[in-house]
């Protein structure tokens, strides 16, 4: 029999697991999972775990999305789906994602942090494909769900900052469905009703591209073609949603050209969109605490949130 402070001791390691794999989801309300269990496509089905370090997520094996939702009174229909960067190497999930989720909820808005694979990982077969098809099938499971959490579905929208913020841009304006795998969501649409981004990364093909993410979503020996497929402002059009940036002219991390270079194309084909460049800020844009004016650009997002009609600035009646 063993004595009982070494069964006090394995209790506690016991205990210190539990807490460690219960404390991504502490936050949320729910953890969804994307694709059916044992049917995750594009994917190798390799016995790999999810690595998580220092409030970052190294690898994903488990897509899906952490829930977030406002009060039954408070719900004003709308839902917005949150993409964390890290340059397509990390998803730094608290900062640009449950804190974030947590601000939309005092808004009324349901959020969804997603948790995408990232392309670096050994199980993906084709590795520039697997975020989007997490992104597009998060706005189809929205959509199918929204009936039942109280959310319109011509309200889904997309956000996301730096890398995250090129997948909200990709899913935004990219036309390929590359999230059908003949299942009951496939008849609903996988394109958002809006964007937000914040210092996002948007251009792979030029000199303004932002190197490590070209490395680690598209490989390290892509095609020009490759880059170009996936530098979102070459794919705007007119049915574009509508957007709204944040971007700091100081950033020295990702090149505030790309937020002017997808202004610039959504002007050109008339979106809506509203593009705000910030003196400071860097590329370390937060929910608060940012220097100067641009600690304003949540402020201004919620008033081009109202703007769009995308919420309502009172609540509905009851």
């Amino acid at each position: 029999m063993k004595p009982v402070h070494s069964m006090k001791k394995y209790i506690v390691f016991g205990l210190v697991n539990i807490l460690c794999l219960a404390c991504l989801s502490a936050s949320a309300q729910e953890f969804i999972q994307l694709w059916p269990k044992g049917k995750i496509p594009n994917s190798k089905h390799l016995k790999l775990k999810d690595s998580i370090a220092n409030e970052r997520i190294y690898r994903v094996m488990n897509p899906g999305m952490y829930s977030f939702f406002p009060g039954t009174q408070e719900n004003k229909g709308a839902a917005v789906v949150i993409c964390p960067g890290g340059g397509y190497e990390r998803l730094a999930y608290i900062i640009s994602g449950f804190q974030l989720a947590k601000w939309f909820n005092t808004m009324g808005i349901t959020a969804f942090v997603l948790n995408y694979r990232l392309p670096n990982s050994p199980d993906l077969i084709q590795r520039e494909i697997g975020p989007l098809m997490d992104a597009q099938r998060a706005i189809r499971y929205i959509r199918a769900n929204a009936a039942k959490w109280g959310i319109k579905p011509d309200k889904v929208g997309i956000m996301g900052s730096s890398s995250g913020g090129h997948l909200a841009a990709t899913a935004g304006t990219m036309t390929e469905d590359v999230s059908a795998v003949k299942d009951s969501l496939d008849t609903f649409s996988y394109k958002p009703d809006f964007m937000i981004l914040v210092s996002p990364v948007i251009d792979l093909s030029t000199n303004y591209a932002h190197a490590g993410s070209v490395k680690n979503l598209l490989g390290p020996t892509p095609s020009d073609e490759l880059k170009q497929k996936f530098s979102a402002q070459l794919n705007v059009t007119p049915a574009t949603p509508p957007c709204f940036i944040a971007d700091a002219i100081n950033d020295k991390t990702v090149n505030p050209m790309n937020s002017l270079l997808f202004y610039q194309a959504l002007l050109q084909n008339k979106v809506p969109v509203s593009f705000h460049a910030f003196p400071q800020g860097a590329h370390a844009i937060a929910l608060r605490n940012n220097p100067g004016s641009t600690e304003l650009w949540t402020k201004l997002c919620e008033m081009w949130l109202i703007e769009s009609n995308i919420i309502s600035e009172k609540l509905p009646a009851k």
